[in-house]
């Protein structure tokens, strides 16, 4: 299995509208982090989605390690 590339050393906030779906870079090479591009083309990744029930601010993880993909569960101080 790959692993995938660590984006960030934080979550990264977004501000997301109700009802809109989003789709996190699972592998870490997106230059549109934390939402995928295309990079994970050829790889054993693919984007997770993520339906926003409400409008607001969410953390997508950027480190790649969180157990709550695509949403950061605090990996980052851990790996």
């Amino acid at each position: 299995m790959e692993n995938a590339k660590r984006a960030s050393d934080t979550p990264i906030a977004v501000v997301v509208e109700a009802g809109k779906d989003y789709w996190w870079c699972a592998c870490g090479l997106s230059k549109n982090q934390p939402f995928c591009d295309g990079s994970h083309k050829g790889s054993s990744f693919t984007p997770v989605k993520h339906h926003a029930e409400s409008a607001g601010t969410v953390y997508f993880c950027g480190c790649k390690a969180t157990q709550k993909a695509p949403l950061c569960d605090g990996s980052h101080k851990r790996t």
